[in-house]
Order: structure tokens, then C-alpha cells, then sequence
């Protein structure tokens, strides 16, 4: 008798071969007959006309401080993520002594848009050290599988205390109390090292991470003690690409001096040099062939910031008008912002900084009039219904040159519509063009890696837990501005190659032996939702979620986990501590 029958599904097991139709068993948690089962089930889901798939690894996560407070891992949960991993992009709060807390909260809250207050209230703190930090981690059951990478400026402030804070460079004492902790770490159970060097990442008071700049030699003695000790896989995120196209080497040059398997955020940047993705591709081509585990983590749409009287920035946050009444809640600024006279004012004020971050990753009003074409290309009005892949001629720019209107009117009535709720899209990545492209050519690469989706991060002005869910829907049915993906691959991009990425040989595919980590979706109803806004972080803290319908079941261990698009409550979710065997 097995625990759980999916009946005729078309399968897809995550290996890039073609689906077919057949049952999938299940018992004791685990995959135990694939094809066509005679014997009877407990309980029996009718798949028939549904896709059924290994569930999602989503590798590039920031759940960090989330895991103390939320059970449930929204809103990776809502898209059939089964295993998430978190530790990303060097943040993280371990190891963490109590005199730290607030500096590791203040750099979480400033990289990853994750509110101070809900950190504070939300975090258990039962925990120093790393090892501490898993077995905390591993009390609490939960709706997926989590996994950590060991975060580089953690470990780093623990050494070094201030002079990490203040960026100095590390002493050979320093590094070898880094590689004592790292290698513990692994030791442990963490998946791996994460850092992250980049212009973008800094703390709620504006200041670089304190591994910002490090010397080359600071990480490659970190991925040798990595190599030595066989342990763990490598996560970077780093500017190689804007101020200094060198540093692409450096990255490489880690993967090969440690041995260990390495994945790096690889983005399409407006400050590309010219035959970039070629270099990249190719260079990912023959370093792989020479033995280099070296993969890139890819995304499948532009990623940018969604502006909205709702959430954490708008386009007008920087005008004194609208400063005046930044502090009144939401339907009170509404009902002010459609008075004339105030809109009036809002309209023609100029920009005053609030603070280098908010200057470097808002798009602003004022900065129309610098590249007033540029900026108008890249702003879109979303709808209901959300397109990311929305064509030059609705732009903000086509809607200027249709209407006649400027587009800061054009911007400033469609974010009072629906009642204060309408949201435009920014794309900062990944339509530099204004298509996808370069996208599509990223995620054909057989070293590609479905990533970046941080998801638990950015809660005010970025939902890319969804990733997941617009890949196979806006990928595999229903673009129309270029070449789609097959299901299959789309598949492999986020259950085979991540798993065997973080050397989790136990989950990934649909085969007897292996986890029974499952999805059963209905492909033709599969899609995204609109952004909405949730009140529901510690401290009244405020997040967007975007949910999907089309998911049948999902299923965790054996457990299904949702179903109906909805959660069941049931909590089979454990940590991942280590490689795993198939």
C-alpha cells in the first residue's frame, strides 16, 4: 500500500528529457515506482492533463532572519519551491555575538529591504556560533526544506570586529580565524560560502558591506580552505561587469583555486561592454570543459523595482510635497495626492536626496531630464495582470509620444488608480534592450542555474519569489516576442542543475529512490499575480507578495504541502545540513 498515488500526469522529471505520460508512488517519503502502477494508495491525486514535476530548489534566497518567526516560507511556498536556500550575497546572522546583532540587522535591512523593526521583534537570537545557529534552525518544522550557505561578512565581522565595519584589510591571523570558522560551518552542515561585492549592497545607513572590495587573496584562502576541507559549494555576487570587467578573472580564478563547485549572479547590466555575453558564455564553455565547476545564476525576467504609493519607493518620494505627507497612511496620502493644488505642486517641485542607497537604486522623476528617453523606455505601467516582457511602444515613452501628456502626469495618475494601488514596473536588469534576448540566451547555456529570485527580500519594491511560476508559464506558453523554452529545460533550469549544483543528489528528479518532492500543476490555468501588499511582518512591517494559481498540489517528503493553490497547513520541511546522496 502506498502513502500516495498521482495518477496519469504527463511527467516531467526534471532531467531535460522528453515528459510522458505515466503514475508516480510514493511511500515513506520517498519515490518508490515511476510508469504504470497497479498497486493501490492511501490516498490518489488525479493528474490527468497535468504537468507533474520534481518541486523547485530555489538556490538564491534571503529567509535569514523570516525562519525565526514564519513556518510557512511565503512566498517561495505559493511556487512550488521544496527546498529553498538561504545565506546568500555574504548577509546572514551567524555567527553573530550579541554585541553584533544590530550591526548584522542593520546590513540585512539596507542589502535586502528586509524591515529593522519586524528583524528585531521577529529573531530568536538562540544562537552564536554557526553550528548553534543549524541546530536552532533545525527545531522548527516547516513547509519546505531549507538549506544555508555560511554569509562572508558575518564570519568576518566575528573576527575582526570594527575594522570589518570600517573595510580594513584582513590580516593573515584574520583569515585563518575566517577559514577555522568557514570550514567548521561546512563541518557543521552548511551547503556552502556566499559573498558578494557589489556598489548596490549596503547597510540602512548607506554604508558598504565589509566585504566590499576585499583583496583577491582574502577569498581565494578562504575557497582553499574549502578545497582542502572537500565541503561546500561557492555563491558570488559581483560588480565584474561595471567598474572593473578584470574582476570576471578573480571569480574564475576562485572556482579553480578552490575546486568547489561556484555559481555567480550573471545579470544583463546597461554597463556591459560590448560582446560581454559572448565572453561570459564562451568563457563558461571552456573553463567547464577544463574541469572548473562554474555555473551562473540566471533569471527569467527583468528585475527591477515596482514603484507604488504602497510600498518602499515611488517616483515622487523625493519631492518635498510628497515628503510632507510620506507619514500619513495610505488612503489619507491618496485622498491628498488627488487634490489639484497638491498634485500641482508635486508635479513641478525638483528632487531633493533622501540618501546615496535611495539615489542609487530609485529611479527618480528628475532623472527623466537627464536621459529623459532612456528612463521612459524603462518604465512600464502594470496591470491586473502583470507583463514584464511589455514592448518599447508601452513604455512610458510610447504612452508619452501617443498621449501628448508628460509622463510624470502619466505616472502620477496611474499610481492614484485603483484606489491609490496602481504600481509601475522599473526593469534594472535584463531589458536593457527592452526584450529578452540576451535573457533567452542566459538561460540556454548549459551552465545556467535558475537563481536569484530573493526570495523573502526586497519585500517593499521587488517580487521575484515568483520566478518559479513565470518561468514555465510566460517561458513555455505564453511569450510571444520571441523563441520559447521547451517545458522540459524550463524544468531542468530549477530541479536538476540547482540539485546537483549544491550537491543535493537526493532530490531534483522524479526517479524511485529519490525524495518525494513534487508538483502537480495545471499548466494551461498556471500564472503570476499582481503584487499586493500584506500586513503581516513582526512589528505591523508590511511585505508584497505575489501569489500563482494553476498549482494542483505540491508536496514535500511526501506530505502535500498545498493543494488548490492552497496551503494545507502540514509542515514536513526540515534542514538540509550537507551534500546528500542519492
Amino acid at each position: 500500500m502506498h502513502d500516495l498515488l498521482i495518477r496519469g500526469g504527463r511527467i516531467v522529471d526534471g532531467t531535460g528529457a522528453e515528459a510522458f505520460s505515466g503514475d508516480v508512488a510514493v511511500r515513506d517519503g520517498r519515490i518508490v515506482e515511476v510508469g504504470r502502477v497497479a498497486s493501490p494508495a492511501r490516498r490518489t491525486i488525479d493528474a490527468d492533463g497535468a504537468l507533474v514535476t520534481p518541486g523547485f530548489l530555489d538556490i538564491h534566497t534571503h529567509y535569514d532572519g523570516q525562519v525565526s518567526w514564519d513556518a510557512a516560507m511565503e512566498p517561495s511556498a505559493s511556487h512550488g519551491v521544496t527546498t529553498a536556500v538561504m545565506g546568500n550575497c555574504g548577509v546572514g546572522f551567524a555567527p553573530c555575538s550579541p554585541a553584533h546583532r544590530d550591526t548584522l540587522i542593520a546590513l540585512m535591512e539596507g542589502v535586502e529591504d528586509i524591515p529593522g523593526t519586524a528583524l528585531h521583534e521577529g529573531i530568536d537570537w538562540r544562537w552564536e556560533s554557526f553550528p548553534e545557529y543549524l541546530d536552532a534552525l533545525a527545531d522548527g518544522p516547516r513547509a519546505m526544506d531549507i538549506g544555508v550557505l555560511a554569509p562572508h561578512n558575518p564570519i568576518r565581522l566575528h573576527v575582526m570586529g570594527e575594522r570589518a565595519v570600517r573595510r580594513e584589510a584582513a590580516t593573515p591571523d584574520d583569515i585563518a580565524a575566517m577559514q577555522a570558522l568557514l570550514v567548521g560551518a561546512l563541518q557543521a552542515g552548511a551547503l556552502g560560502f556566499s559573498t558578494a561585492d557589489t556598489v548596490g549592497h549596503r547597510d540602512a545607513n548607506g554604508n558598504p558591506t565589509y566585504a566590499r572590495r576585499v583583496a583577491a587573496a582574502e577569498l581565494y584562502a578562504l575557497g582553499e580552505a574549502m578545497g582542502r576541507a572537500g565541503l561546500g559549494v561557492i555563491q558570488i555576487f559581483n560588480d565584474f561587469y561595471q567598474e572593473n570587467a578584470g574582476d570576471f578573472p578573480t571569480i574564475v580564478e576562485l572556482a579553480r583555486r578552490s575546486g568547489r563547485p561556484l555559481s555567480f549572479t550573471f545579470e544583463q547590466d546597461e554597463a556591459w561592454p560590448e560582446g560581454f555575453l559572448d565572453t561570459v558564455l564562451t568563457a563558461l564553455d571552456r573553463e567547464n570543459a577544463a574541469g572548473t565547476r562554474l555555473k551562473a545564476q540566471v533569471a527569467p525576467r527583468a528585475i527591477g523595482g515596482l514603484h507604488s504609493l504602497e510600498g518602499s519607493i515611488n517616483p515622487f518620494m523625493t519631492r518635498p510635497s510628497y515628503r510632507a505627507i510620506a507619514h500619513l497612511p495610505h488612503a489619507d496620502r491618496v485622498a491628498a495626492m488627488a487634490d489639484p493644488a497638491l498634485r500641482a505642486r508635486i508635479l513641478s517641485e525638483p528632487d531633493i536626496p533622501i540618501s546615496d542607497l535611495v539615489m542609487s537604486v530609485t529611479p527618480r522623476a528628475a532623472e527623466w531630464g537627464k536621459d529623459p528617453i532612456r528612463m521612459a523606455q524603462r518604465t512600464f505601467l502594470m496591470g491586473p495582470e502583470p507583463d514584464y516582457e511589455q514592448p518599447i511602444e508601452q513604455s512610458l515613452f510610447g504612452l508619452v509620444q501617443a498621449s501628448g501628456r508628460s509622463g510624470e502626469e502619466i505616472l502620477y495618475d496611474h499610481l492614484l488608480s485603483e484606489g491609490g494601488r496602481g504600481q509601475v514596473f522599473v526593469p534594472v536588469m535584463n531589458y536593457v534592450e527592452s526584450n529578452y534576448e540576451a535573457v533567452r540566451r542566459m538561460m540556454e547555456s548549459p551552465h545556467a542555474i535558475l537563481g536569484l529570485s530573493d526570495g523573502g527580500a526586497h519585500v517593499g519594491y521587488i517580487c521575484d519569489g515568483s520566478f518559479p511560476t513565470y518561468l514555465l508559464s510566460h517561458w513555455t506558453r505564453d511569450r510571444s516576442r520571441g523563441p520559447k523554452l521547451r517545458i522540459e529545460e524550463a524544468v531542468r533550469l530549477q530541479t536538476t542543475r540547482p540539485a546537483e549544483q549544491m550537491g543535493l543528489a537526493d532530490r531534483g528528479r522524479i526517479a524511485p529512490g529519490l525524495r518525494a518532492d513534487l508538483n502537480i500543476i495545471d499548466h494551461h490555468r498556471l500564472k503570476v499575480g499582481r503584487p499586493t501588499l500584506h500586513h503581516d511582518l513582526p512589528a505591523g512591517g508590511t511585505r508584497f507578495l505575489q501569489g500563482a494559481t494553476g498549482y494542483i498540489a505540491t508536496v514535500v517528503a511526501g506530505i502535500t504541502v498545498r493543494e488548490a493553490d492552497r496551503p494545507t497547513g502540514a509542515r514536513p520541511g526540515r534542514l538540509v545540513r550537507g551534500a546528500k546522496s542519492a
